[in-house]
């Protein structure tokens, strides 16, 4: 258990960075009026030495020039210190704010992982504004959001599962890992999709023999440059190479453009992901789990944060000559030619490895973003995974995207005994939360994160949900439709290897209830025999006939609500039967709706 909570960790650790930055900017406000000060001195001292001789005049002016150098280089780097501490605030502002509930749309959201084709992502918000990978995500890298989007998507398997529990616990207390990883230059998350591309499939700048040309056209225009001013042999020789020298750097010129155009201007995040290679290759790690990911990043002998680092320093120097105000001088030296094909070298050395490494360190990064999550949630424990099922047994189970102060708690077991709870109750009593809350923490339980209940054993699962499911006019589908298409999703999905965990909010509400429930328990009859377990939820009561066709096997629970006068209120907390009233009537009148 943590000695201290993590609101009063980071309050401590906000505490202390803006109280950095504000030391910093007086320090650099002070500093920019010395500045000015040393700058009257020397203006003055120049006046003064008006009449003196040229080195009098150096000495007098020159040493408080070197003063005033030196206390510009202090401010400066008091503003980085500052801008610095103020980016450390800010992030452990946002951790707070995860803690408050206060989070949605904070971070990463990983809209671009929201798959309409998955059984669960879009019923149980794992992406998009507010949802799980919102909440979770710590990652710097595109790769990082990739490995976590992987994990929440696809379930692993029980070992697997333990592996990353050990790992994560292991990380879980490194709040310094996880600030120094976030405070990385430049800021926001690097998006690796364009250097994948460019490892995979750039051009060459040129073919090989060119490379050779270009370095004797160097030699060449510096020893024509020599023999002009030492040897008296005349600018013709120099103007000569200089025209081959254009001539070549036209006919390549696309070729080179086109073989940087992926890394040209990135050496900046080239150097952050440098920076996170490091971390992982360095670490002293005690886990199996992260152990076993360090030696397989350091398996071919070579430094991943090395070899990276050669490209890193190349696309600066490559930065470089663009940003120089004397770049039109420096290019008879060829420069962006032979760095180019300097980087191409490098890509066909190491272009193979980066794309492992890149996964490697996804898997590190999502692995971190679930240690943060245990960090800000110490009293959710680790679940238990069992062989064998299907199994979801949870007491004190909860919302994982909620406050653990406005989470109300519920026990859900489901095993072959009890497969099938059917959950009534009025509108907004909390059915469909429960689903998420039984969805989300069965994924985040084979994902390796700690999950929130007070104890949690369950088998492996798949998860397979009917929440969200919309018409789509572009496909031509209907939502009845597109209602059908995932329930046989999931019924294929309950004769798969991998026992199912299925839930069903309102399951064919959009028609009658003659219809609906008979197509409910054609549905819960196909999953229950296929060895399913899962949630069915309605405010139809004729659905909670179904239950007496299973025998003991289904069970029928609900949510209530309590009206006082106009008011409807409610507790959340489920009880077992058939919900004994509805209240749309009741939320109605409280809205002023006369009915």
């Amino acid at each position: 258990m943590q000695a201290t909570s993590p609101e009063a960790d980071y309050r401590r650790r906000l505490d202390g960075w803006r109280g950095r930055q504000a030391r910093l900017q007086r320090r650099a406000a002070l500093l920019g009026r010395v500045e000015k000060v040393i700058l009257g001195i020397i203006i003055a001292l120049a006046l003064l030495a008006e009449k003196e001789t040229l080195r009098t005049k150096l000495v007098v002016v020159g040493l408080p020039a070197l003063l005033g150098q030196g206390v510009s280089s202090w401010r400066k780097r008091s503003l980085r210190g500052s801008q610095h501490a103020g980016r450390a605030a800010e992030w452990y502002e946002a951790r707070l704010m995860c803690l408050t509930g206060e989070w949605a749309g904070g971070g990463s959201t990983g809209e671009r992982f929201a798959d309409a084709a998955h059984p669960c992502a879009l019923d149980l918000d794992l992406f998009g504004r507010g949802s799980l990978f919102d909440r979770v995500c710590l990652a710097r890298t595109g790769a990082g959001e990739e490995g976590l989007a992987e994990w929440l998507k696809s379930p692993a398997d029980p070992e697997e599962v333990r592996a990353r529990q050990a790992a994560v616990a292991e990380l879980r207390d490194a709040v310094e890992s996880r600030e120094e990883m976030a405070l990385l230059e430049p800021a926001g998350v690097v998006d690796l999709v364009a250097l994948r591309e460019w490892l995979a499939s750039a051009p060459d700048p040129g073919p090989a023999w060119l490379r050779p040309v270009a370095f004797g056209l160097v030699g060449a225009l510096l020893a024509a440059l020599v023999g002009w001013l030492t040897l008296g042999l005349g600018p013709y020789p120099l103007l000569a190479i200089l025209a081959v020298e254009a001539a070549v750097g036209y006919r390549m010129r696309d070729a080179v453009r086109a073989s940087l155009a992926a890394v040209s201007g990135r050496s900046g995040e080239i150097a952050l992901l440098v920076a996170l290679l490091a971390r992982l290759e360095r670490g002293r790690f005690r886990s199996p789990w992260l152990s076993r990911l360090q030696a397989e990043l350091r398996g071919d002998g070579l430094s991943p944060s090395g070899c990276v680092g050669r490209l890193a320093r190349r696309v600066a120097l490559l930065d470089v000559k663009k940003d120089l105000p004397q770049a039109p001088l420096v290019s008879p030296l060829l420069w962006t030619t032979h760095l180019a094909f300097a980087i191409a070298a490098w890509r066909r050395r190491y272009g193979p490895e980066v794309a492992r490494w890149l996964g490697l360190l996804g898997a590190f990064e999502a692995l971190q973003s679930l240690a943060g999550y245990a960090y800000e949630n110490p009293a959710d424990p680790f679940p238990d995974l069992l062989p064998g099922g299907p199994l979801f047994d949870a007491t004190a189970l909860g919302h994982p995207l909620l406050p653990p102060d406005r989470c109300v708690p519920n026990d859900v077991s489901l095993d072959r005994g009890l497969a099938l709870l059917i959950v009534s109750g009025s509108n907004m009593s909390g059915k469909s939360t429960l689903l998420r809350a039984v969805g989300l923490n069965a994924v985040l339980a084979q994902a390796g994160a700690p999950v929130r209940a007070k104890r949690l054993h369950l088998s492996p699962l798949a998860v397979g949900a009917t929440m969200r499911v919309q018409d789509s006019l572009h496909g031509g589908t209907s939502r009845f439709y597109a209602e059908l298409l995932r329930v046989r999703q999931i019924i294929g999905m309950a004769r798969g290897p991998r026992p199912l965990l299925f839930l069903l909010d309102e399951l064919f509400g959009g028609t009658n209830s003659a219809d609906r429930r008979a197509g409910a328990e054609a549905v819960a009859r196909a999953l229950v025999e296929a060895g399913a377990v899962g949630l069915l939820t309605t405010h139809d009561l004729a659905l909670t006939g179904v239950a007496d066709l299973f025998g003991g096997r289904a069970r029928n629970v609900h949510f209530a609500d309590h009206l006082d006068g106009t008011a409807v209120t409610f507790d959340y907390t489920m009880r077992p039967g058939v919900v004994p009233h509805g209240n749309a009537l009741a939320i109605l009148r409280a809205a002023g709706i006369a009915v």
